[in-house]
C-alpha cells in the first residue's frame, strides 16, 4: 500500500502536491442517496440507517478514460444543447468513461462553463452530454485533471453504469477551453483511511480536521481515489445530522444501485454519532466540528481518498 506524498507547491495549485497517490478504499461517506429520479425534482438524502461502510470505487478496468493527443484540434462546431441529455448526478451515461488514473496529480484548476457546455469522451468525437452552468444537486464546478491549448479533462457527477452490473466509478470526460471559465484551487481534502485522518491543504499549510473517522464497511466500501464537492447542504429532515451539514461529494458507491429508496447512491462527508471504524455504506461520519469545516469548502474542491 503506497503512502500519498503530501502536495508540493506549484503541483495542482500555487501550492498543491504532485503525486496526490491515492490508493485503495477509503471509508469517507456513507453511501448518501439522493433521493427521487431524474426529472423530478428529489433532495439529497444520506444514510437513514447506522453506519455501513459504502463500496469502494470501481476500478476503470476496461473502461478507461481516452487520453486526447496533445493539443487535440480546436472543435468550433455549434451543437444543438437541447438535443444532449444533462451530466449530472441522476446520470448513467454508458458512453462516458471513468477515470483511468485515479491517484495522478491534477492541475490545480476548476472549470465552470460559461453556459452550457459540450461533454465529449474524446475530443476527436461527438458529444454525449452537457454539463449546465448551474444545477440543483450541483456538479458543475468541477476539477481539471488534464489542460490542453483547446482542451481541459474534468471530473464529473454521474455514473458509466449501475452496480452490480455496471462501473459507477468516478467519471471523467472532456470539455472544450472556449466553453468554461477558469479558476485556481485555494484548497483540496486528504483522506487517509487507514491512518484515520483527514487534512485540509491550502497555501496556509495543511489543517488537520480529523484524527478518527467512520468509513465504509466490506460489504458497502468507501470509493477511493480523486473526486471533488459536488454540492453541500443543510437536510432538516436527516434528524441523525444534527443540523450540520451534508457535502456530497461527485462519486457513488461501487456496490448500491440507490440508497434509502432512492436511484443513487453519493458518497457524502456528514456528521453521524457513531463514528469511528468500518461501519458504514461509504459516507464518512464525523463530529461536528469537522463537518461544517468542510462544508465551508468551495464546490469543486479536490478530495482524494487513500486506502
Amino acid at each position: 500500500m503506497h503512502r500519498p506524498r503530501r502536495v508540493r507547491v506549484g503541483d495542482i495549485a500555487p501550492w498543491v502536491v504532485t503525486a496526490l497517490a491515492v490508493v485503495g478504499g477509503i471509508a469517507v461517506a456513507t453511501a448518501v442517496a439522493v433521493a427521487g429520479t431524474a426529472g423530478e425534482d428529489p433532495r439529497p438524502t444520506a444514510d437513514a440507517a447506522p453506519p455501513a461502510a459504502t463500496a469502494p470505487a470501481a476500478t476503470a478496468a476496461g473502461t478507461a478514460a481516452t487520453d486526447a493527443p496533445a493539443d487535440a484540434p480546436e472543435n468550433m462546431t455549434a451543437y444543438d444543447i437541447a438535443a444532449l441529455p444533462q451530466i449530472d448526478v441522476w446520470s448513467v451515461t454508458p458512453g462516458i468513461p471513468v477515470d483511468d488514473a485515479p491517484f495522478a496529480p491534477m492541475t490545480g484548476e476548476l472549470a465552470r462553463p460559461v453556459t452550457a457546455a459540450p461533454i465529449f469522451a474524446d475530443p476527436a468525437g461527438e458529444p454525449l452530454g452537457y454539463l449546465p452552468r448551474d444545477a440543483a444537486y450541483g456538479g458543475t464546478t468541477v476539477p481539471v485533471v488534464v489542460r490542453q491549448q483547446h482542451w481541459v479533462k474534468v471530473l464529473l457527477a454521474g455514473r458509466q453504469g449501475v452496480p452490480p452490473d455496471g462501473n459507477p466509478a468516478q467519471t471523467v470526460g472532456w470539455l472544450r477551453a472556449a466553453d468554461v471559465e477558469l479558476t485556481p484551487v485555494t484548497a483540496y481534502v486528504e483522506v487517509h483511511l487507514a491512518q484515520h485522518t483527514i487534512d485540509i491543504v491550502s497555501a496556509s499549510g495543511v489543517e488537520r480536521v480529523a484524527d478518527d473517522f467512520a468509513w465504509g464497511k466490506p460489504s458497502t466500501p468507501t470509493p477511493v481515489g480523486r473526486t471533488f464537492v459536488m454540492l453541500t447542504r443543510v437536510v432538516p429532515e436527516f434528524a441523525y445530522t444534527q443540523g450540520h451539514p451534508l457535502v456530497y461529494l461527485g462519486v457513488q458507491s461501487s456496490s448500491m444501485a440507490g440508497f434509502d429508496g432512492g436511484t443513487v447512491a453519493v458518497t457524502a462527508f456528514h456528521y453521524y454519532r457513531e463514528r469511528s471504524g468500518a461501519t458504514s455504506f461509504g459516507c464518512i461520519y464525523l463530529d461536528g466540528a469537522a463537518t461544517d469545516r468542510l462544508a465551508q469548502l468551495p464546490p469543486g474542491t479536490p478530495v482524494i481518498v487513500s486506502p
